[in-house]
């Protein structure tokens, strides 16, 4: 029985190690805790200033040449609707401030068209009685240095299109906001 408790003692000693030592891909934010509300300050809602959140990532893959980050609505009633697209973000990068949209992005990244038909942030305004949305922040680590910024709106499955076998890594957080 000694034996036996021995083992099951090494083993999770030797499996912490393994865990330690693996350190995963992470997206967080000071603007608004994981799963968490949006404060209103981020939205375009009334009263709200849409200012881009900021965002920072930690453990991206060694062989990162850049990042991509995605903001979708993933309510049912808003149609995956974008709210941020952000593409050739530069591998020393590791964080974005709030108000960077449309102000100081990083030397290189390129703001894409949201739903709202503009570039940058665009953010939340769900309709009013549709309850609480989600909304999921993305960071995708390219093994690519650079994406040819489109020509014409891509909608999130179109980037994901000109993603594939290009991502290294992702990470999400999720942050939340209702209109009553």
């Amino acid at each position: 029985m000694k034996k036996f408790f021995m083992a099951v003692a090494l083993s999770l000693i030797f499996s912490g190690m393994a865990f330690a030592e693996t350190k995963s891909f992470t997206l967080t934010s000071k603007s608004f805790k994981n799963n968490g509300a949006i404060p209103t300050e981020f939205t375009k809602a009334a009263g709200g200033d849409n200012t881009s959140p900021q965002l920072s990532w930690f453990n991206a893959p060694p062989e990162t040449k850049s990042f991509v980050i995605t903001c979708i609505d993933i309510h049912p009633v808003a149609h995956r609707w974008v709210h941020w697209m952000v593409i050739n973000i530069p591998e020393k990068v590791s964080s974005l401030e709030e108000e960077a949209s449309c102000g100081s992005m990083p030397k290189g990244a390129t703001e894409l068209q949201n739903s709202f038909k503009l570039k940058g942030w665009g953010g939340p305004m769900p309709p009013p009685g549709t309850g609480v949305h989600q909304y999921v922040f993305t960071i995708y680590a390219l093994k690519k240095a650079g994406i040819k910024p489109p020509k014409q709106k891509l909608s999130e499955k179109a980037l994901l299109r000109l993603l594939a076998g290009k991502i290294l890594a992702q990470a999400s957080i999720t942050g939340t906001y209702e209109e009553k």
